[in-house]
């Protein structure tokens, strides 16, 4: 897997929504239950508890999306001893839940520090110029739009799953999915771990093309990942609704600027 760094194609004006959205993201992240176990990786059974309980009343699962029915007993993010020893509590949920809603609130949040900085990564490299291209409102809705796009998208792959959806992966797909179509010769500077991490300054093409198609070889393969929580047949939709968004507007679009100089090793860098 390639690792973008940054890509020679500056915007006209300032990105507000897209530092906004990733803000939000880093202050949802910080303020949701079990965060500190997933930074240090020591966590006990009450924030576990805690957390399932959050993501049962916040995460979009695709039963309820489908289905509109909530679970009868829920983590209460309580902790108690059982015939199997000490476990979570679980009872009937005490808050309305809104399925629709959820999928709102699932887009911010995420299941390690390691899956928010893989998201806000791709998002501050790529989100600026499909936002300076779409304008700040539009493009705010874009990227609702595309997170939608992407849970419904896996919901109905597999309507069945209690299994909870959470993060901005989808919406971040469309926005690589539109930046693929409107400016698919912009070089993007990758890291290419070959013995060592090799600079290099690819096409955006090539960079995004490669990623659509190993999300779509994952997809194939299980729709989940091994943590449960990121759906990759949530991000071959959200990819895709993002491209077929954004190609009306792929005549009208700038390109970008030609770089110079050579295209990888220590010389290139100071053009970044």
């Amino acid at each position: 897997m390639v690792i973008p760094v940054h890509d020679v194609n500056p915007a006209r004006r300032t990105a507000w929504v897209t530092y906004a959205l990733i803000l939000a993201n880093v202050l949802v992240f910080l303020l949701t239950p079990g965060t500190a176990a997933s930074v240090t990786g020591e966590g006990g059974l009450a924030e576990l508890c805690r957390l399932q309980a959050f993501l049962d009343q916040y995460a979009a699962v695709p039963r309820e999306l489908l289905h509109h029915r909530l679970p009868g007993l829920v983590p209460t993010g309580d902790t108690g001893v059982g015939p199997q020893g000490p476990d979570c509590v679980v009872g009937p949920p005490d808050y309305d839940k809104s399925p629709e809603l959820s999928v709102l609130t699932a887009m911010f949040l995420h299941g390690g520090w390691l899956h928010l900085l893989g998201n806000m990564l791709f998002l501050w490299i790529f989100g600026n110029n499909v936002e300076d291209r779409l304008g700040h409102l539009r493009y705010l809705l874009f990227y609702g739009v595309c997170g939608y796009a992407a849970t419904y998208g896996f919901a109905l792959l597999d309507p069945d799953s209690g299994a909870p959806l959470i993060g901005a992966s989808g919406a971040v797909a469309g926005v690589l999915g539109a930046y693929l179509v409107l400016y698919p010769k912009a070089r993007v500077w990758v890291l290419v771990p070959f013995l060592i991490f090799l600079p290099l300054r690819l096409p955006a093409w090539i960079v995004l093309g490669f990623w659509f198609g190993l999300q779509a070889v994952y997809s194939s393969g299980g729709a989940v990942s091994a943590a449960g929580t990121v759906a990759y047949a949530a991000h071959v939709a959200g990819f895709v609704a993002g491209m077929l968004i954004a190609w009306p507007l792929r005549r009208g679009t700038p390109p970008p600027p030609e770089p110079g100089g050579p295209l990888f090793g220590r010389r290139a860098r100071p053009g970044w």
